[in-house]
């Protein structure tokens, strides 16, 4: 059959909330061979919904650890089974749902190191985990360690500037902190403890992969600027920590060849190697080729924002990882909760229900919209944390209500100055080659987009993100191939379909923005003075993993 012609490749996987998924992608970057386990449906006996299991009080949330060794021993026996070449893979790299921790037991290396290529992997695992579930991203059952870890360190902002965020409930040393504090027995069983990205690169090492940097810094534990352990942080979450961690390395990093299990029981080269694993939204960042000076824009249930920083500025709101394709360089990550809600709810009342009556009123209205602004937040919102609507006049009076159509335009630029205000507050700087890339239902609708480009006087472009972490992982493959040579990531994937162009600024936009943003920012404030006390936190149980719609996560 054609497509089994050999093609040298890179693999990419994604071990993701709801399924573990692979493509294969050649040496023109293109993807010509993609497969997926779904949990919930091909793995009926693990029993999850959404790939995991809430837990009775609905603060804990977890999944089985074997059920994601099952996904993998399953994809790739169909991967053999429909003649794919493993001959041909040159290296491969993934990606982990991001937060979540795998606990080794003493004694799983041996088991790694001398795996047979007669059994499936599932069957030779079944004793190797100390914690037989694990904690997820969803997981916000960990308010008392936050607590904990942000008064070690002097409170919740010098933790944000030490490891890019302050205390999260789903973050993994907070996570480890209460498996020490709650079943210390299993925690002085464990030899390693992995996210779920270094434990799926294990998977295919047959040792214990280190964690690289960026997914690292999702944890409450790594120094983002010299991208090494906390010691603060650690002795604050458990003992012995450091070595039950092992030491975090860059993300291009090849961290060995494939373990000799996938050379005899599937035919992979011996000198297939396996790149650094990292999360799903650092690859996804890959995926997506995001540049220096570039934003994506998520515009889903919850409005994302990636950005690419050069020197990040950490704060109480959003994230800061280390960026996996520069090495030298940052992204950070902002999440809104009212996104395509809020966008529905206004377009039904001011809009009659329609999307291009909505589009209209953008296309009738002034940029500027005459000086009227407005915050709209049905639910509490998360940067920043502000509930309710709230118009002004141009000359910042509260008012009851705007026209229809100035309503509509108040909504969208609202949304877009607030992530524009937010992103700087991160460090975030529009540059002279600044691209957006819009992803998520609203990236359909170029009206919108239109006011974006305007907001933040760079051309808007499409992009189609629907495998965005787990393409990112081959292309990361391939960058750790090359990267030996100092080559830079954006030159290793120039050959991949480039975005669409959508929109560009309309000339004059900037100035009407300058003017408008410092007005938004400070009555952002002035809401914020006049709420009543905000709780401390939402709890994460509310607050989405950042992420792009397109992905399952």
């Amino acid at each position: 059959m054609a497509e089994h012609v050999a093609r040298r490749c890179c693999l990419g996987w994604d071990f993701s909330t709801q399924q573990v998924k692979v493509v294969a992608v050649d040496a023109e970057l293109n993807v010509f061979y993609e497969d997926s386990a779904h949990f919930d449906r091909d793995l009926l006996e693990f029993g999850t919904q959404g790939g995991v299991h809430v837990h009775e009080e609905g603060l804990t949330v977890t999944s089985p650890v074997l059920m994601w060794v099952r996904a993998l021993d399953i994809i790739l026996e169909r991967m053999k089974a429909s003649g794919f070449d493993f001959s041909q893979v040159l290296a491969l790299s993934g990606a982990g749902q991001q937060h979540g921790s795998v606990y080794w037991k003493a004694g799983a290396s041996q088991v790694l190191r001398s795996l047979s290529p007669d059994l499936p992997l599932h069957k030779q695992l079944q004793a190797c985990f100390s914690i037989s579930d694990s904690p997820v991203w969803m997981d916000s059952s960990t308010t008392a360690q936050c607590r904990q870890l942000e008064a070690a360190v002097g409170g919740a902002q010098a933790l944000s500037c030490l490891t890019g965020s302050r205390a999260y409930e789903r973050f993994t040393g907070n996570q480890i902190a209460k498996i020490y504090q709650q079943n210390p027995e299993a925690y002085s069983h464990t030899e390693r403890i992995s996210l779920v990205s270094s434990f799926a690169a294990s998977l295919f090492l047959g040792s214990y992969s280190p964690i690289d940097c960026s997914d690292g810094s999702g944890m409450n534990l790594l120094q983002i600027k010299d991208k090494v352990w906390s010691r603060v942080c650690l002795a604050a979450c458990a003992p012995h920590l450091e070595e039950k961690l092992g030491s975090p390395v860059p993300s291009c990093s090849v961290v060995g060849a494939i373990s000799s299990y996938y050379v005899q029981r599937y035919g992979f080269p011996p000198g297939c190697q396996v790149v650094a694993f990292t999360g799903d939204n650092p690859a996804s960042l890959a995926g997506m080729r995001l540049e220096e000076g570039d934003i994506a824009v998520s515009l889903g249930t919850s409005d994302t924002l990636f950005l690419w920083l050069q020197e990040p500025m950490p704060a109480l709101e959003g994230h800061i990882f280390c960026n996996p394709v520069g090495s030298q360089h940052y992204m950070a990550l902002l999440c809104f909760k009212n996104g395509s809600l809020m966008r529905e709810k206004i377009r039904d009342e001011s809009a009659s229900c329609s999307w291009s009556e909505f589009s209209e009123a953008l296309r009738s209205t002034e940029m500027g919209n005459g000086g009227n602004l407005g915050f709209y937040f049905d639910v509490m919102e998360i940067t920043p944390e502000i509930i309710g609507r709230h118009r002004f006049s141009a000359e910042n009076h509260k008012v009851p209500a705007f026209p229809r159509d100035v309503e509509i335009r108040a909504l969208i630029e609202g949304q877009f100055m607030a992530k524009r205000i937010h992103a700087e507050g991160l460090g975030y700087q529009v540059m002279p080659k600044t691209k957006i890339l819009a992803t998520g239902g609203a990236s359909h609708n170029r009206d919108i987009l239109q006011v974006l480009a305007d907001v933040f006087g760079a051309p808007v472009y499409v992009i189609d993100t629907a495998n965005s972490a787990c393409v990112g992982s081959a292309y990361r493959a391939f960058h750790g191939l090359a990267a030996g040579t100092d080559v830079p990531f954006s030159e290793v994937v120039r050959l991949a379909p480039p975005p669409r162009l959508a929109a560009t600024p309309t000339p004059g936009a900037s100035q009407v923005y300058e003017a408008l943003l410092p007005r938004y920012a400070k009555l952002e404030q002035r809401i914020l003075s006049q709420t009543q006390g905000p709780p401390e936190r939402i709890p994460q149980a509310q607050a989405p993993l950042l992420t792009l719609p397109a992905q399952t996560h």
